[in-house]
């Protein structure tokens, strides 16, 4: 007899799926089962042999939901809502995530992401790379529904094609290329991709400066050999003088800025580097000042 119902357990469905998942992983090791699930259920993306149902990742439907609530919003009132930048991190080790920004986000009237954005023409464009930079230094895997990468106005449609004409725009291919070299630093950077599911691979730098609309976190390899400094900046303001913490003296190499002119941003910036000096700051050994710039995200390496 098949199992029954337990309360609001299917014990039945419980089993198969942690039959066919562990199947799957004997039979096909290089494939990934990805769970697009929203409850509490625990460890959805744990071994079978430890009770989980043995997914290799899961949504993190919590870190969609926030991140784009938080960008819906005028950056004159993001301040109020700094929490949805920063609360994932108290649960981002339960399992092990993908950031999905998915197809449930550009149907049914919710509009493009692009479209989503708030400010004029150029700030729409700024906060879109800017979200895509949150999302791609973030720890957890990565999902994109496509279109996005392009700026599609227009919701998504099964029954036409993509508006891949928008490319003949600058605008559009800053866009484009902006994806692409996030993609190349994430896939190079062993800090960035390594310890996606482990704790010890990010630290917060800075969480807490609500009143500038501001995050800085460092990314780790997995023996600690190689870091990446994050940098975000959440209003349409260029900060100069932004004293950050950092773990080691000297230079540290400016490898990204989404508010690049070659993506069509501003171009403001830290002219390829920055010196960190002995000052102690953030509760690091070291410091330096660099360039904040408006809607953008920075990274640097050591």
């Amino acid at each position: 007899m098949d199992p029954q119902p337990i309360g609001r357990e299917n014990i039945g469905a419980i089993e198969f799926l942690r039959r066919l998942n562990a199947e799957v992983y004997a039979h096909f090791p290089g494939v990934q089962m990805i769970a697009e699930e929203s409850t509490a259920w625990p460890m959805v993306s744990r071994p079978t042999y430890l009770g989980g149902l043995g997914f290799g990742l899961k949504w993190d439907m919590g870190w969609m939901h926030d991140a784009l609530d938080y960008f819906d919003k005028d950056p004159v009132y993001r301040h109020f809502h700094h929490n949805n930048l920063t609360f994932r991190m108290l649960y981002a080790w339960h399992e092990n995530f993908v950031l999905p920004l998915s197809h449930d986000e550009v149907v049914h009237m919710k509009g493009s992401l692009l479209g989503r954005m708030p400010g004029d023409l150029w700030q729409k464009f700024a906060n879109l790379r800017l979200l895509f930079t949150f999302q791609m230094t973030q720890p957890g895997k990565k999902l994109l529904f496509m279109g996005g990468e392009i700026g599609q106005w227009g919701e998504w449609n099964h029954d036409r094609s993509l508006d891949w004409h928008l490319l003949e725009y600058p605008s559009h291919q800053g866009l484009k290329r902006l994806i692409s070299d996030l993609n190349s630093h994430y896939r190079n950077e062993a800090a960035l991709h390594e310890m996606d599911c482990d704790p010890s691979g990010f630290e917060w730098i800075d969480c807490n400066d609500a009143d500038a609309s501001a995050v800085s976190f460092l990314r780790w390899n997995r023996d600690r050999s190689e870091s990446v400094v994050v940098i975000l900046s959440f209003t349409p303001v260029t900060r100069f003088d932004y004293r950050i913490g950092l773990p080691h003296g000297g230079i540290w190499r400016e490898i990204f800025n989404s508010d690049s002119e070659h993506y069509g941003g501003s171009g403001k910036g830290n002219f390829g580097e920055v010196n960190a000096s002995g000052e102690p700051f953030h509760g690091r050994p070291d410091s330096a000042v660099i360039t904040l710039p408006p809607l953008g995200g920075v990274m640097l390496r050591g």
